[in-house]
């Protein structure tokens, strides 16, 4: 038996006026992912536990069998472990993204224009996050470069203690009022701030304005934990495997789960990305062994960051039609069980995450329809069951053992 979880970051939603009052997974068309829905077991899923914060990271550890209220400690040290970063023990991470800010001399009168700036390009990225590290590195603070707008932080003996918000929370909001706070949170905003005068000459921003495109005038720093340590996946369900995504948050989770990194070339982490290569790479990597591929798909998550109806519905479908079919159609050589799902809802009303419970089919290919199949893949459908798992870290158990 092969076992596939497909990840569709942040599709679920809330009813769209701009979609006729449908959600993006109603509105649509995905006859891949309806057919999974109309011959497996759909229902609901809490992946979000009441004591933590929406976010890909608590979400992704559930959906990858660990519990988030023992496991998790920060998003940015599962980034760290993609980028090949070492934590100490003492070590704190803290997700670095490149923003752009309205353009107000005085830093808290600022207002958060763009959390990607543009969707920045990783080469773009890498050299303003150079400058940023030649400037701002000490025996402290050491900057890394990531993808596209993601990079890290690492602080020497750092602080936990702070409030720090994410930056796609508070799109078109002025600054003031969700600046670091806490112990140690003057030094982080300081380097904030001395960002934004590195950044603004820098050659890269001057030819991305002048091609119409949003610079990245500041850091923001948000995110901040230590490593993490998880028992292995194999250890946990005897099965080896492999994890593809374009961003590190996921690939890290993955790593320190003892699971292998594959990277595809042209995977972006945004709507532009290469759905079918991401396919044909987790089909190679069953045919070479492994039992277990998760594959995660960002783009519908980025759409609703940016509260693009049109781009969400686009990214579902993309990801029905060249990641999903060419996927089913190279899985049929196998007894095979797939997982689909999208980690937490990103709704385009509010651009960002909610802790709402999400849709999930559990599909097997050679068993008949599953109690639970319903008429098609979305939110009502999946409601309109009955069944509804309270512990989103015990759902991989149940693709395995159903």
């Amino acid at each position: 038996m092969k076992y596939v979880v497909l990840i569709g970051d942040g599709m679920a939603d809330y009813p769209v006026p701009a979609l006729n009052n449908k959600t993006p997974l109603e509105a649509a068309r995905k006859p891949n992912m309806d057919y999974l829905a109309q011959n497996g077991e759909m229902g609901l899923v809490k992946t979000i536990p009441d004591s933590l914060q929406p976010g890909s990271d608590v979400a992704n550890l559930s959906v990858f069998g660990y519990d988030p209220t023992r496991y998790y400690t920060g998003r940015s040290p599962l980034e760290a472990v993609s980028m090949g970063i070492d934590l100490g023990e003492n070590d704190v991470a803290v997700r670095c993204n490149l923003v752009t800010l309205s353009d107000e001399d005085n830093y808290e009168e600022k207002t958060m224009v763009d959390y990607s700036s543009g969707e920045i390009t990783t080469n773009e990225a890498r050299e303003l996050i150079k400058a940023i590290s030649e400037e701002l590195n000490s025996e402290t603070f050491s900057f890394y470069p990531g993808i596209s707008y993601r990079h890290c932080l690492v602080w020497k003996s750092g602080s936990l203690d702070l409030n720090l918000t994410p930056p796609h929370d508070i799109s078109g909001r002025k600054i003031a009022d969700y600046l670091p706070k806490g112990e140690g949170s003057e030094l982080l905003l300081s380097l904030m701030e001395k960002s934004t005068r590195i950044l603004k000459e820098h050659p890269v921003n001057q030819n991305r304005i002048k091609n119409g495109l949003n610079p990245a005038t500041s850091i923001w720093l948000w995110g901040q934990g230590k490593k993490p340590s998880l028992k292995t996946f194999y250890e946990k369900f005897r099965l080896s495997g492999s994890v593809i995504s374009a961003v590190d948050l996921v690939r890290g989770i993955g790593m320190l789960a003892g699971l292998k990194p594959v990277y595809v070339e042209g995977a972006t982490g945004n709507l532009h990305t290469n759905y079918k290569g991401k396919a044909m790479a987790a089909l190679k990597e069953l045919e070479s062994g492994s039992d277990f591929v998760y594959i995660h798909v960002e783009a519908p998550d980025e759409c609703g960051h940016q509260g693009s109806a049109e781009g969400k519905v686009k990214a579902i479908e993309l990801i029905d039609s060249e990641l999903l079919e060419p996927l089913m159609q190279g899985l049929s050589r196998w007894d095979y069980s797939m997982l689909l799902l999208p980690d937490h809802p990103t709704p385009l009303s509010t651009r960002t995450h909610s802790r709402d419970p999400v849709p999930y089919v559990i599909y097997r290919n050679k068993q008949q329809a599953m109690i639970g199949s319903g008429s098609s893949y979305c939110e009502k459908s999946a409601a309109e069951t009955g069944i509804f798992i309270e512990k989103g870290h015990t759902l991989i158990d149940r693709l395995i053992n159903l």
